[in-house]
């Protein structure tokens, strides 16, 4: 039997488990600072699979000349035992492109309430 789990509801163990794996490969103590410079490289990434709801809020206006448009879309999730609310910027095909703001929560009531008035 398989049992799949969002990186949003499995946070804690996720994290558990880089800490772990980068502990075994860098030494203990250097895991949990590695840990943190992956989220920070890959954030939107790891925030969009987090996300436990999203609402599109339009498109995304950028300076640059691209071939292909992008959305401003309000996300929620749980990663690493905090709950987040952002605004991510996304391409027709739901992949990340970068964030363009990013707050964090005690509570998912708190979430809730950031994330109904998001815009």
């Amino acid at each position: 039997m398989t049992i799949f789990h969002t990186i949003g509801a499995a946070s804690d163990r996720v994290m558990a488990t880089l800490v772990a794996g980068l502990e075994i490969e860098f030494g203990r103590g250097a895991g949990e600072a590695l840990a943190q410079r992956f989220l920070e490289a890959e954030e939107s990434d790891f925030l969009w699979d987090a996300r436990v709801s999203e609402r599109w809020l339009g498109a995304y206006e950028s300076n640059d000349e691209e071939d292909f448009e992008l959305d401003r879309v309000a996300i929620m999730g749980r990663l690493d035992g905090r709950w987040f609310v952002a605004v991510s910027i996304v391409d027709g095909d739901g992949n990340p492109h970068g964030l363009m703001g990013r707050r964090g929560f005690g509570s998912e009531r708190q979430a809730r309430e950031a994330f109904a008035v998001t815009h």
